[in-house]
């Protein structure tokens, strides 16, 4: 990449980590907003081996990488272990993070230090779009496997995905 007097710089890259077990349309606006910030953003699935997910780790990277295609700079992988081991095997100095409301900064402010303490990687808060401020994958499978709509929830891919799959359960 180039900068205005065509020297070359380095690409301004970041990291938005999440189980995202589905992605949500609050997801997809945080990393829809990191993607016009940043040249490469990096989407993390991070593994918990002490969580079982309702979608397996590949079926949320392959939703993912449906739903973000169009961005053109995001790619998408999972992850076990430290966020910021994954950001230093990468060269990755920024975390980007969604805010929903107070308690999440305090949580969040605290886990920015850690990591920056750990490894120098700086964490960016963006403010979720208060259409967002209450989402959360767990309020959608919730809602989801008591039959509620979520359509407005999720985009279209994660929708259709959820009901395959509550469907057989």
């Amino acid at each position: 990449m180039t900068n205005r007097n065509n020297e070359e710089r380095p690409l301004r890259r970041a990291v938005c980590p999440g189980s995202f077990d589905p992605i949500t349309n609050g997801h997809l606006d945080i990393v829809a907003r990191a993607s016009k910030l940043y040249d490469v953003v990096h989407v993390a699935v991070m593994i918990n081996k002490s969580k079982q997910g309702l979608f397996t780790v590949e079926e949320r990277i392959a939703l993912i990488e449906e739903c973000t295609e169009s961005y053109g700079n995001v790619v998408v992988e999972a992850f076990h272990g430290l966020l910021v081991d994954y950001c230093k095997q990468r060269d990755i100095p920024a975390i980007v993070k969604g805010l929903r409301a107070v308690s999440d900064f305090d949580y969040e402010l605290q886990m920015a230090q850690m990591n920056n303490g750990l490894s120098g990687v700086e964490t960016m808060f963006i403010p979720t779009n208060p259409i967002y401020s209450f989402l959360s994958s767990s309020l959608v499978k919730e809602v989801a496997t008591w039959g509620g709509d979520v359509a407005h929830l999720v985009p279209e891919p994660v929708l259709r995905a959820l009901r395959e799959k509550l469907a057989r359960d």
